[in-house]
């Protein structure tokens, strides 16, 4: 019987949920729906001062936005909870107490400063800084005398000596560290809370996690797990290290890259199919140049075997043309509900809508809609259709209008457009065409001076389309108003 495959993301809510986060929860999810697997999502909160109910909230919030569903774990239960760390500190006990037993671990007492100290003694040798092991062989006397005197011990496993730590990373081929460069190390801290080394191994063993995947930085704590695996005599899951992620400049992804946590793109009005489709493609290679790839071709395409190993780049470029393909498909009255709070805040619109506004500014966004690669962009296009007093964007964008020509071009238009029975963008398509027809005049003698009579720019949404929405009189007196400019 083939083994079910179950893979986990257990982030800790200690803030925004990072790209880099959401990169290694969608890795697991594509590799748990390409095998009919499942996918846990746990919480590692053990972290007391800095997480927050808020952050583990704006998590989920992030996954479902994404549309990375979980098939077991916090809010929809399962088998193997409790799903939180902070409500599984009885599960952990049990097993530090059978570790003590077996003489796996062993209490530690030494203070904050005699482990800097012994760090620093370390590090001036020239050393790699480790534990040397000055509890590792307390007789019980000197362990009471440590507790008579208020000392609180933490635990630390017994790392055994001159071994090499071997696995295959599904990424990265063959690992090898020696276990004489780890030390032995805390797995439970002395307020009684596990670390993360310790508590991810219980977790996972106790979830029946099969495949670890995560992020290469986790790479340096998977001997120590390993160790503990074996200790415990628990299976060890695949381990597979995905590659980090740096900025266009090679250099460690941060905020002058671009934003960084997924809220940020949400609210910025980026599309989740979008988000999914770049992120994909941070570490995974499809087959074939196809870069454009529903969640179903992503499923299907998936696997680790095309995850590489070398660092991934975060190419704000690449994922504002993926963006833009996805806001081109969209309805313009989804890009207008992203665009709103951005349009409210620079004052186009109040907060709330009449129905024969909104209609109108579905209109506006559908007219800027190619233009734009996220929702907050439609801000910096619909000038046009708000303001009526603007200046001349540049010298030649005036020049247009001085020319011998454009007396006869704007009456021609002003007497069409007023004659005009239908106000919509084939009639105002068909005017300027018969204009130069009529007058024998180029196309660029008509449609540009027009332009920047109406607009002050020179370039633009088609004028069919902006003509119609800001309406007969206010395109008259745009044109007077500009032509009264000139001098």
């Amino acid at each position: 019987m083939v083994q079910e495959i179950r893979v986990r993301f257990a982030p800790s809510p200690t803030g925004p949920f990072h790209i880099g986060g959401a990169r290694s929860a969608l890795f697991n999810w594509l590799l748990a729906r390409k095998t009919g697997g499942k996918l846990i999502l746990r919480i590692e909160d053990t972290d007391l001062e800095r997480s927050s109910r808020e952050s583990e909230e704006n998590i989920k919030e992030a996954l479902r936005w994404l549309g990375i569903n979980w098939d077991e774990g916090i809010d929809v239960g399962g088998p193997c909870g409790p799903y939180r760390q902070t409500e599984r500190l009885g599960l952990y006990q049990e097993y530090t107490r059978r570790l003590l037993a077996d003489g796996k671990a062993y209490e530690c007492f030494c203070t904050e400063a005699e482990l800097e100290a012994e760090r620093q003694a370390m590090f001036d040798k020239g050393e790699t800084p480790r534990y040397g092991g000055r509890c590792a062989r307390l007789t019980e006397a000197e362990r009471e005398e440590f507790r008579a005197a208020g000392r609180k011990p933490a635990i630390r496993f017994r790392v055994p000596e001159n071994r090499q730590i071997v696995f295959h990373d599904l990424v990265r081929g063959t690992v090898a560290f020696d276990s004489n460069g780890i030390g032995d190390f805390v797995i439970v801290k002395s307020d009684g809370i596990p670390v993360y080394n310790y508590a991810v191994v219980l977790d996972d063993a106790l979830m029946r996690i099969t495949h670890v995947i995560r992020a290469e930085e986790h790479l340096s704590n998977t001997p120590r797990q390993i160790l503990i695996y074996e200790a415990l005599g628990f299976d060890k899951p695949e381990f597979g290290h995905i590659s980090l992620i740096l900025g266009k400049d090679r250099t460690k992804m941060s905020k002058r890259h671009g934003a960084t946590s997924v809220e940020q793109y949400r609210s910025l009005g980026y599309l989740p199919e979008a988000i999914v489709n770049f992120l994909a493609l941070l570490g995974w290679s499809p087959e074939g140049e196809q870069e454009l790839f529903s969640v179903v071709e992503l499923i299907r395409q998936f696997s680790l075997e095309r995850v590489a190993k070398n660092p991934a780049v975060f190419d704000i470029d690449k994922l504002n043309w993926i963006n833009a393909h996805y806001i081109r498909k969209a309805s313009p009255e989804l890009v207008l509900d992203l665009a709103l709070p951005h349009l409210q805040a620079a004052g186009y619109v109040t907060e709330h809508l009449a129905a024969e506004k909104r209609e109108w500014l579905v209109k506006v966004v559908a007219a800027v809609q190619e233009y734009i690669s996220y929702a907050a962009q439609v801000v910096d296009h619909v000038d046009v259709f708000f303001n009526d007093r603007f200046e001349f964007e540049s010298p030649e964008a005036a020049e247009t209008l001085r020319d011998p020509d454009i007396p006869r071009v704007m009456s021609a238009f002003r007497e069409k457009l007023a004659a005009l029975p239908d106000l919509e963008p084939g009639g105002v398509q068909a005017v300027l065409k018969s204009i130069t027809k009529e007058l024998k005049v180029g196309g660029k003698k008509v449609y540009m001076p027009v332009r920047v009579a109406l607009t002050g720019r020179m370039h633009g949404p088609d004028l069919a389309n902006i003509i119609p929405l800001i309406g007969r009189e206010r395109a008259l007196e745009r044109i007077a108003y500009s032509l009264s400019k000139l001098g």
